[in-house]
C-alpha cells in the first residue's frame, strides 16, 4: 500500500505524476478530496506546500504521524519552525535551484524600471508612438546598486549588476566573509549610499517592515526600490506614500503583502512595475524544486535526514 501524503498547492505536472506513482496524494486544494483528507489526516508522514502558503500549526496538529513539512521554495516564514521541531518534524526548502531566477526577476523588474520597459508597451498599444513623446530613460551603468541581505539569491543580483557597470554595496543581518563588496552598518545606510534598492532578506518577526518610512526617506527623491523577498519586509504604507509623494522615484516589486489580494492603492501608484510573485517561476526551475521536494519526502520515508532541513 502507497504511503499517503498531503500536497496542499498544486506543482508541475510531471512532478505531480512522479508522487502519483510513489505515494496515495491527498490534494488539499481539490474540494473532492475533504473527506478522503480527513480520514487519511492521523496517518499522514510528509507534506508538499509552498513557500508561500506553508503549513499552519493547526494543521500540524491535525497530522500526529507528521514527520516532514517540504516545502517548494525558500521562504519559511508561514511555517512555525520551533512549534515543527518540538514535535520532531523536519522542515525543508528547495535552497540554492531557485537563486538565479529570483535574481534575473530583480534584474528585469530594475531595467524594466529605469528604461520603462511596461510603460513603453502601453505606449505604442494605445497608438501614440509618432503622436507623443516619450520620456527618457536611466542607465544602470556608474549607479550604486544597495543589496538588503546578501544570501545566495543577494549575492547572485550583485554579479548581475556588476555585469551591467553598477557599484555594489550591501547590509547583511550576519558577517559576510567571501565578498569585495562594501558593507553598510544599517539599512539606513545602505539607503542612502544607493539608488537602487534591491530587497532579497528573508522574512521573519526580526525583519518585518525592516524598509520603513525613514529608509525610503534615505533612498531619496532619485531612488528606485525592487522587492523580491517577500512583501512583509516592506512597510506597504510608507512604500505607497513614499511613491505618491515623490520620496522615491520608483518601485519595482515581485512580492506583496496578503497576495493575491493585494492592495488596490498599487495599482494606480506612479512609476511602477508589478508582477504576480514570479521569482522562481520559469519550467526549468519548478522542475528543479519539485525534484527537491521529492528527494527530501523520500528521504524522509527511507529513514534518513531530509537533505535540506532547515529546522
Amino acid at each position: 500500500m502507497k504511503p499517503g501524503i498531503l500536497l496542499v498547492e498544486p506543482m508541475m505536472q510531471i512532478i505531480e505524476e512522479r508522487f502519483d506513482e510513489i505515494y496515495t496524494v491527498h490534494r488539499l486544494y481539490e474540494p473532492a478530496h475533504k473527506a478522503a483528507i480527513d480520514a487519511a489526516l492521523p496517518g499522514i508522514r510528509a507534506v508538499a506546500t509552498g513557500g508561500g502558503t506553508g503549513l499552519s500549526n493547526e494543521w500540524i496538529e491535525k497530522m500526529p504521524s507528521l514527520g516532514v513539512v517540504a516545502i517548494n521554495g525558500v521562504g519559511t516564514d508561514k511555517i512555525d519552525l520551533k512549534f515543527a521541531r518540538g514535535r520532531n518534524i523536519d522542515v525543508t526548502t528547495t535552497p540554492g535551484v531557485l537563486t538565479d531566477d529570483v535574481a534575473d526577476i530583480g534584474i528585469a523588474l530594475m531595467l524594466g524600471v529605469l528604461r520603462h520597459v511596461a510603460k513603453g508597451d502601453a505606449f505604442v498599444r494605445q497608438g501614440k508612438w509618432g503622436a507623443e513623446s516619450f520620456p527618457l530613460g536611466h542607465s544602470p551603468k556608474g549607479k550604486r546598486v544597495g543589496i538588503l541581505g546578501l544570501g545566495q539569491i543577494g549575492k547572485a543580483f550583485g554579479k548581475r549588476a556588476e555585469a551591467f557597470g553598477m557599484a555594489v554595496r550591501y547590509w547583511n543581518r550576519s558577517p559576510v566573509t567571501d565578498t569585495n563588496w562594501k558593507s553598510c552598518s544599517s539599512p539606513l545606510e545602505l539607503a542612502e549610499d544607493s539608488d537602487v534598492l534591491v530587497v532579497c532578506i528573508a522574512a521573519s518577526a526580526a525583519t518585518q517592515n525592516i524598509v520603513d518610512a525613514n529608509v525610503l526617506k534615505a533612498l531619496g527623491s532619485g531612488g528606485i526600490l525592487i522587492n523580491v523577498a517577500r512583501g512583509s519586509v516592506v512597510d506597504e504604507d510608507a512604500l505607497l506614500a513614499a511613491l505618491n509623494d515623490g520620496t522615491i522615484a520608483a518601485a519595482g516589486l515581485d512580492v506583496f503583502v496578503n497576495e493575491p489580494t493585494i492592495r488596490e492603492a498599487f495599482l494606480s501608484a506612479p512609476n511602477t512595475v508589478l508582477m504576480p510573485h514570479q521569482g522562481s517561476a520559469t519550467v526549468e526551475t519548478r522542475i528543479a524544486m519539485g525534484e527537491l521536494v521529492l528527494a527530501n519526502i523520500a528521504a524522509h520515508f527511507a529513514g534518513e535526514k531530509p537533505p535540506t532541513t532547515v529546522n
